[in-house]
């Protein structure tokens, strides 16, 4: 987008500051469409279609396909080009599935806009809430801090108003947004008078004409001009990571097959179907379908007990969780701030500071807080309206100033700058304060006073804010913060806000589930530990924003294992705890609710919304909390570990089992003098028994399985491969013997393939039933009904395949009933003796 572009549209979709009509309205969302962003996964085939393609897997069929090509194996070709399509064609449509169930999941939240319109020409404009999606060119747009920037918006007006816009432009902090004219800005994000789509309000307030909607937005042209792969989440990584462990084994056996079968009679042709029957083998072509079918089954799960996944692959962060950091207020808190008591600044009852800081929250002109809010209410006894009281001017909140001033001009014609805000703060800035309705010189000895006063109010679980006033002779000028001097220190209000019921509960449940949990709070040390004490936290050692600011990364690193309460802190130093957390090692979860968590919510691994969530927040999230109840994260950990438990159960088994089949090649390979089993064949075994295995996503697991954070990785997996690999060698040895020695197979190559097809196949889904539920201890569950159903119509299919139409081009033929009957007792006696196997097997610790 070219710099002057917003200059364009504003001109062409302009409405005058009234806003538009509701007939204007409707007709630009006729001609523009909704405001619909397409979403990442689901906005391009393309990307889908990468992402499916960059499996190793997928790109190793390819590679056979060409050897089988070279080979001159028409049919071999033909199958494996069938088995990438089908499994591209499936991981992009379980992908599309996935992105249109979480906007379904996201349209239930009902998010809106406020914006300015009118009924009619001649109707007064009036403020209201539209749905997102009904935002159009034109329309006025007004933003407070917490909002989601709906659009892309050229401003008109503006006070104290920031924006975190790194969801567009990769920028850590928070950019200051202006109306001013800057045409020298190197880029679109650079601008000042934009505020562009998908962004989120920080700070202040702010005016706006909409200039691009959905597609046209900013963030949507730079998606379709650069296709971003999303990033590689942990079960990702763990599954690429055994992928290339596989294919290790693949090469090696392969290259060893080939020059040792080669080097035997010299058939090098033969040496290279064997080597290629090898690599099939080895080779688990459906693992991606199998991991997104996983992950697509866990998120339908999490949807009905209302907690919205919007990153699906996020499912296996939180089941690999150890630790989860969580803001207080709105969190572990109900975010519904009381007012307690206004006091003097030596701690008698006052209700001075009340009534100045309910003067200024009824006029500002900002966006209200949880805090002005609550003294608003608590007020009504106190002011009951500031006549003669006007607005003049005001310096917003920030979370780098902790404080808010008002100016109001009193009915004398005398301008008061009111601030309130952090009492640490406030008292920097003070230079007198007001006890015993008298007003004194702030002392050394005054200004521990009251900051003792505000000691007892934390200790007692209060929040506290000072108040201060200046009195000033009336100006043009603008105020700001170097006006916010030389104050009166008024006293202090105290505020209450009530811990959430269920969150004792919650938190011992995810500490019996094995995650660690920690407090990252802006409230003060006192505030946090009194929660933390209320909650069950281990509070000893808290430490606070400015004890973050002296520790380097190695004493922080030290200190985030033990310490779990975190107060006073600003955004930076919440990523900076969570960063922390990762770099020891440690898969972290953060939940929060306020713009202040969102680059803590983007830094940690697994980004939990509260249901108190603003849109801003909600839209940067992994998971969204819709309940106002904490009891659904610890099912959300459960949930995230038995997907973690099904896909490494299937690789487990898979590759084990595909070792087998590989070792017993090699065996047969140089025994015997033909191949034991055809490539083309090998690949229809594997087709039928992956199609049965997707029902594992719908399989019941241990609660054993699930006490303890779970993480999709390598380690063991070559023991275990090694272990029921070689038991599943044995028993194809078995079969090799009395097929050569009883059915025929000396002088009978088709028979000899078919009857082991048909045990390789056999065996492997019965081995699934039994290696199902884990090595250790624990009561095993009963597999689910659909795993049972899927293995046995994948063992009819192959057992029918014989006798079908299909025999001829798979080069099979019918087996005799003897060997059916000898094939039944091997088959029991494979599936005895890996169920005792697997009750002596020990998992690596």
């Amino acid at each position: 987008m070219a710099l002057s572009t917003d200059f364009a549209l504003y001109k062409q979709n302009s409405s005058t500051p009234r806003g538009l009509t509701e007939d204007e309205a409707a007709e630009r969302l006729a001609r523009f469409g909704e405001n619909r962003a397409p979403d990442g996964d689901d906005a391009s085939l393309r990307v889908r279609a990468v992402v499916a393609v960059r499996s190793p897997f997928v790109v190793l069929l390819a590679v056979l396909g060409a050897v089988f090509a070279t080979l001159g194996d028409l049919r071999g070709t033909v199958i494996v080009a069938l088995v990438v399509l089908t499994a591209v064609t499936l991981r992009c449509w379980h992908h599309g599935r996935s992105s249109r169930a979480v906007r379904a999941l996201r349209d239930r939240q009902h998010r809106t806009a406020t914006v300015r319109r009118r009924w009619s020409a001649d109707a007064q404009p009036a403020a209201r809430e539209v749905p997102l999606e009904d935002v159009v060119p034109g329309d006025v747009v007004i933003l407070e801090a917490g909002d989601r920037v709906p659009a892309d918006v050229r401003l008109v007006a503006a006070v104290g108003l920031s924006v975190d816009q790194s969801v567009v432009s990769g920028e850590s902090r928070p950019v200051d947004k202006h109306p001013g004219e800057d045409d020298t800005a190197p880029t679109v994000p650079a601008l000042s008078r934009l505020c562009l789509a998908g962004s989120a309000v920080v700070t202040g307030t702010g005016t706006g004409v909409v200039v691009a909607t959905g597609a046209a937005t900013y963030a949507a042209t730079v998606r379709r001009e650069v296709a971003v792969l999303p990033r590689r989440s942990s079960i990702d990584l763990g599954v690429h990571s055994v992928v290339w462990t596989l294919v290790r084994a693949m090469l090696v056996m392969a290259a060893v097959v080939f020059v040792v079968r080669g080097a035997i009679d010299g058939g090098w042709t033969q040496a290279a179907v064997l080597a290629v029957a090898v690599a099939v083998g080895l080779t688990p072509e459906m693992l991606p379908v199998i991991v997104s079918a996983a992950l697509g089954v866990g998120a339908s799960r999490l949807a009905r007990r209302e907690v919205i996944v919007a990153r699906l692959d996020a499912i296996g962060d939180l089941g690999a969780m150890d630790v989860l950091c969580v803001d207080k207020t709105g969190t572990l808190t109900e975010d519904r701030v009381v007012f307690a008591q206004a006091m003097d600044a030596g701690g008698l009852p006052d209700a001075l500071p009340a009534r100045y800081a309910a003067t200024a929250v009824r006029l500002r002109q900002e966006c209200h807080g949880r805090f002005d809010d609550a003294i608003a209410a608590a007020a009504d006894g106190l002011v009951r309206h500031p006549d003669g009281y006007g607005h003049v001017d005001e310096v917003p909140f920030a979370h780098h100033r902790r404080r808010a001033s008002v100016i109001v001009r009193e009915p004398g014609g005398r301008d008061r700058l009111i601030c309130h805000g952090d009492p640490d703060v406030l008292l920097e800035r003070c230079t007198a304060l007001r006890t015993a309705g008298a007003v004194t010189a702030l002392t050394a000895e005054r200004r521990a006073e009251a900051l003792a006063v505000v000691a007892r109010a934390h200790a007692a679980g209060r929040q506290v804010l000072a108040v201060a006033v200046r009195a000033t002779a009336p100006r043009v000028a603008r105020y700001d913060a170097d006006d916010e001097r030389d104050m009166v220190l008024v006293g202090f209000i105290t505020l209450v806000d009530p811990v959430r019921t269920d969150a004792p509960d919650v938190l011992a449940e995810l500490g019996g589930l094995g995650v660690s949990v920690r407090m990252l709070t802006g409230d003060a040390r006192a505030v946090a530990v009194d929660v933390g004490r209320c909650v069950g936290m281990p509070v000893a050692g808290a430490l606070c924003g400015r004890d973050l600011d002296r520790m380097a990364d190695d004493e922080l690193g030290a200190a985030v294992e033990s310490v779990a309460v975190y107060a006073e802190l600003t955004p930076a130093h919440k990523r900076r705890i969570v960063d922390a957390l990762r770099a020891r090692g440690l898969v972290v979860g953060f939940l929060g609710d306020g713009v202040n968590d969102i680059a803590a919510l983007r830094a940690a691994d697994a980004g939990i919304a509260a249901d108190t969530a603003g849109e801003a927040v909600k839209d940067v999230a992994d998971v969204v909390l819709v309940r106002p109840s904490l009891a659904v994260l610890a099912e959300a950990v459960r949930e995230g570990r038995r997907t973690l438990v099904t896909v490494m159960t299937y690789v487990k088994i898979t590759a084990s089992s595909n070792l087998g089949n590989a070792m017993s090649i090699v065996a047969a390979g140089v025994l015997l003098p033909f191949v034991p089993i055809l490539p083309v064949q090998l690949l229809v075994q594997n087709l039928l028994y992956d199609g049965a295995q997707l029902a594992l996503a719908w399989d019941r697991v241990g609660d054993h399985r699930i006490r303890a954070p779970r993480r999709f990785r390598p380690d063991g997996l070559l023991r275990f491969m090694v272990t029921f690999g070689a038991l599943s060698s044995v028993f194809d040895v078995v079969t090799f013997v009395v097929l050569w020695r009883m059915f025929g197979g000396a002088h009978d190559a088709v028979a000899f393939r078919t009857g082991w097809f048909l045990e390789g196949l056999l065996s492997q889904l019965l081995v699934v039933q039994v290696l199902r539920r884990g090595a250790g201890a624990g009561r095993a569950r009963r597999p689910a009904g659909v795993v049972v159903l899927a293995a046995g119509l994948a063992a009819v299919v192959g057992c029918l395949l014989p006798l079908s139409p299909l025999a001829n081009p798979l080069r099979m033929q019918p087996i005799s009933l003897g060997y059916v009957g000898v094939l039944v007792g091997i088959l029991l006696a494979y599936g005895a003796t890996a169920a005792l196997v697997l009750r002596l097997y020990r998992e690596p610790a």
